[in-house]
């Protein structure tokens, strides 16, 4: 093949963007499709951050798949940049890398750093109409595509100053069945308000007519009290530990709020310039330290470390529920979906910021301290108890031939983790079905009896004690919760494969709850997926389709089959009614199939799903079955 100068492709203007999206907004999925809003919501808030506004609107209007963003900021400049021969808004919204944020006279702290954030929502959307209030006149100007589609003109006078963002996200880029999440969305906005105090914000949803207004005075102690409520773990002790300051070194400021719960494990949420940062970073690795040597320190010098037990790390943190807000004026993130913090400088300031003011406050609250010690303490005998009955399921040695297996395991015969697959599949006649239909030598069967124990509820002692789950571990080889070793998982994709029904996804769900609690690296790692089997056969003449779901199948129904044709449809039961010829065509072989990737793109909104719809409290499941009630598409013989 020749390979010359001609071969050479230059991309100008937005269309890198339209050609690559995932790496400026991460994917073309949920999670990038929402991120556009935030691209607009956070320069909004930049305006709040730095004192020039005190309000943000945020509409999602009726079909779903818009949204407009208002702020009562300054309003994005207008007048003409020479160099360019058009307006500073026309240069923001179509212009790679082109910000007031890369120095800092307009903006002290931002979270928009990289002056691409305005222009990817333009390029990635199929209509974008932005208007500016400045000087007493209200100023428009439309795009699509990332190309300008009218002039700038004025629509008239008006009173104040301010910034309006209409865009639709472009379906033929996120395709045309995704649109807004509210929840997700109202979630995250009130986050906003806990984040900036005196922010107002208020949610419009169309749809639904509700109309909603944020605003917190006391912040992320608030804040905080909400997080620990939704998680339904009460908090080990009285009151809460809140320190703050904007007096750090670089012009740095930190909030800090958190408190020791009943839970078993850690729950951080952390922003830089009011932009959530899931994936953590070098101010998380220094609130971590600053909290371990802080509670060391004051064991030390009082004398009340627990005899008995080593604290280690994790028993020192074990149950915290943290809030930490920074600012910092220079931030390096990750990349454009900043999700992480890679400042090497936070690590420290972070770090002498948290130790010595949380010293001094168990110092100060010593009633307290003593109950959060006994609480380490407790941990501490959990995990070597956890530690000593995972030793039990865990494989003793990495062979090259399985041994110490489940019995009802049918292993493969590859021994490379690379090549290998474990089905886990629901019922002994669907994993015989499964057994005949897969490939011997790189698919891995386990059969599961019944729905397994609802880890949300379930303490570590406790899964380890259910079989199920026990022969799950076993087979993965790779250890649970802090044992838990990747490097020495069995099998690279670990695919739940369960009946393509409600009882179905209630096993898959059950499951998803037990790998997220106790096994997470396995999803962080991308090892976890979804099989996809169908629900429905249409024979239409010589052609058979799959359904997935009933609307898959109306639609066959509606695309694939003539007036005069009469399809035959039947319905799968079960996996175990498949034959093994069927089940291999359209859910075990790697050329047909289709498989889902499990992936955490919010954890905090990860966090409380898993809470209301696993965890104890029915009243939360109760109010998501009425709210969803009409979605449902159910019949009923009476």
């Amino acid at each position: 093949m020749s390979y010359s100068g001609s071969d050479i492709l230059v991309l100008e203007g937005l269309e890198p963007v339209r050609r690559r999206p995932g790496m400026y907004i991460g994917g073309t999925g949920a999670s990038g499709y929402h991120h556009l809003l935030w691209e607009i919501v956070d320069n909004s808030v930049d305006e709040v951050m730095n004192g020039y506004a005190k309000r943000i609107e945020v509409t999602i209007h009726r079909d779903g798949k818009s949204a407009t963003v208002t702020d009562d900021g300054r309003g994005i400049p207008l007048d003409e940049i020479p160099k360019f021969r058009k307006s500073a808004l026309e240069i923001v919204m179509t212009t790679l890398h082109a910000g007031g944020k890369f120095e800092k006279k307009g903006y002290a702290h931002s979270g928009g750093l990289h002056g691409v954030g305005a222009s990817v929502v333009n390029a990635l959307s199929e209509e974008v109409r932005v208007r500016v209030k400045r000087g007493g006149k209200e100023h428009e100007q439309t795009y699509a595509r990332g190309l300008v589609t009218s002039k700038l003109r004025v629509l008239g006078g008006c009173r104040g100053t301010g910034t309006t963002v209409f865009f639709r996200p472009d379906a033929d880029i996120f395709g045309p069945k995704l649109g807004f999440e509210v929840a997700q969305i109202r979630e995250r906005l009130e986050a906003k308000t806990y984040l900036h105090k005196g922010l107002k914000v208020l949610f419009v949803d169309e749809a639904t007519g509700e109309k909603v207004e944020f605003a917190h005075s006391q912040g992320i102690a608030d804040y905080l009290g909400r997080i620990i409520a939704e998680r339904g773990k009460p908090a080990s002790h009285a009151g809460s530990f809140c320190v703050s300051s904007d007096q750090l070194d670089g012009g740095a400021k930190a909030e800090l709020a958190m408190a020791w719960t009943e839970s078993t494990d850690e729950h951080v949420r952390s922003f830089v310039n009011g932009i959530p940062t899931a994936a953590g970073g070098t101010h998380e690795n220094g609130l971590k330290s600053g909290i371990v040597k802080a509670v060391r320190n004051y064991l030390e010098t009082t004398g009340t470390a627990p005899k008995g037990v080593t604290l280690a790390a994790e028993d020192i943190r074990e149950g915290l529920v943290v809030i930490l807000s920074t600012y910092v004026a220079e931030p390096q993130f990750q990349g454009q979906t900043k999700d992480r913090l890679n400042n090497p400088e936070v690590a420290q300031l972070i770090d002498a910021f948290v130790r010595p003011a949380l010293e001094k406050w168990l110092y100060e609250n010593r009633s307290l301290s003593e109950q959060i010690v006994a609480r380490m303490a407790l941990a501490s005998r959990a995990r070597e108890a956890s530690r000593a009955a995972a030793q039990q399921v865990t494989r003793k040695t990495a062979v090259s031939h399985r041994l110490n297996l489940p019995g009802k395991l049918a292993d493969c015969a590859s021994t490379d983790p690379a090549d290998s697959e474990l089905f886990i599949v629901e019922g002994d006649s669907a994993g015989g079905s499964a057994k005949q239909g897969r490939d011997r030598k790189t698919q891995a069967i386990l059969p599961l009896r019944g729905k397994v124990l609802n880890a949300e509820q379930a303490a570590m002692a406790k899964v380890l004690q259910n079989k199920e789950l026990q022969d799950i571990v076993s087979a993965l080889g790779c250890g649970i919760g802090p044992e838990l070793d990747v490097g020495k998982l069995r099998y690279h994709k670990i695919i739940l494969l369960m009946d393509a029904d409600a009882d179905g996804h209630h096993i898959s769900t059950l499951l998803l709850t037990f790998f997220y609690r106790h096994m997470p690296g396995l999803i962080r790692a991308g090892h976890v997926y979804l099989a996809q089997p169908p629900l429905y056969r249409l024979d239409v003449g010589k052609q058979t389709y799959w359904a997935l779901d009933d609307a898959e199948r109306d639609k066959i129904l509606a695309t694939k089959v003539a007036k005069n044709q009469k399809p035959d449809i039947s319905r799968f039961k079960g996996l175990g009614e498949m034959m093994p010829a069927v089940l291999k065509e359209t859910t075990l072989d790697p050329r047909r199939r289709t498989l889902l990737r499990i992936a955490i793109d919010d954890e905090a909104e990860t966090e409380r799903q898993l809470g209301e719809l696993m965890g104890k409290d029915a009243g939360a499941r109760f109010r998501f079955i009425m709210e969803r009630a009409r979605e449902a598409d159910v019949e009923i013989d009476v």
